[in-house]
């Protein structure tokens, strides 16, 4: 019997001094350190998409002259003024892809297009050739292709109530495709039997600088959608616009006979931005 007791008694006190140490143990567990935990990460947040259609008023002298041609030894060319020269309204679209860098910062590579006709008219105290004694005066038309890559960066100056207004500034290169230049000559006063004819020169191409300035607003359709209204003054650098016509290339002519004056534009633009992610 004091055997048995004594028995109880020991193994009474282990099971004391162990308690301790097990409560120990699960304190460890419960208040031990948490475990880093793996953040996503957001891939391409940022990216934005954009459409744009616009208009440009018509715009007066991109080609103020041209060069008259006379044969002889030596051969001789005469810069000549247009009466009137302008190009007609026209069309215009581009699409890009941009990035916005901060709330207020962003930039795009943008695709554009247009296209146009150029008209001018002069006139000569002197006769057209083969139509008679009459003093001789044209009708002149021209279209051209416009394409080219601008990259832009834009300032946004706050959002408002869902309007967002902004400035920037582009340069690029533009690919300029001069169409046949038609000439079309009547004569005025003592004509001979034929009264009217036509002439076709070659157009040119060629790439040129281009430069832009923008300003506008922009309007939150959705989180990610968003409507933009804006003024873009752009300028489009000179060069060759089309050649002499071949009777004239076989009297003797060489280089062009017209030469613009380059294209500055003021275009009212209307499109879309929408943002990827």
């Amino acid at each position: 019997m004091i055997m048995r007791l004594a028995v109880a008694s020991s193994l009474a006190a282990l099971m004391g001094l162990s308690a301790p140490a097990r409560a120990a143990d699960l304190d460890e567990i419960i208040y031990a350190k948490e475990l880093p935990v793996t953040q996503a990460v957001e891939i391409g947040s940022g990216w934005y998409l954009r459409g744009d259609l616009g208009y440009s008023t018509k715009t007066r002298g991109v080609a103020t002259s041209y060069s008259a041609f006379t044969a002889g030894s030596p051969a001789t060319y005469t810069s000549t003024p247009y009466d009137s020269s302008s190009l007609s309204g026209d069309w215009s679209g581009s699409l890009g892809v941009g990035y916005n860098f901060t709330d207020y910062l962003r930039a795009d590579l943008s695709f554009d297009y247009s296209r146009g006709r150029f008209n001018g008219t002069t006139s000569s105290t002197l006769p057209c050739t083969g139509l008679g004694a009459g003093t001789c005066s044209s009708v002149d038309t021209q279209t051209f292709e416009q394409y080219g890559f601008m990259a832009n960066a834009y300032v946004d100056l706050g959002t408002f109530v869902g309007f967002t207004p902004y400035v920037g500034a582009g340069a690029g290169i533009t690919r300029v495709s001069w169409k046949p230049y038609a000439n079309d000559l009547t004569c005025v006063g003592a004509c001979g039997v034929t009264a009217a004819t036509d002439r076709t020169r070659p157009g040119t191409q060629s790439w040129r600088f281009t430069y832009a300035l923008m300003g506008g607003v922009s309007y939150d359709l959705s989180k990610d959608l968003k409507l933009d209204l804006g003024y873009r003054y752009s300028k489009i650098k000179g060069g060759n616009q089309s050649g002499f016509d071949a009777g004239t290339v076989a009297a003797g002519a060489t280089g062009f006979q017209v030469r613009d004056n380059g294209f500055e534009k003021h275009e009212v633009r209307v499109g879309l931005r929408y943002n990827l992610w």
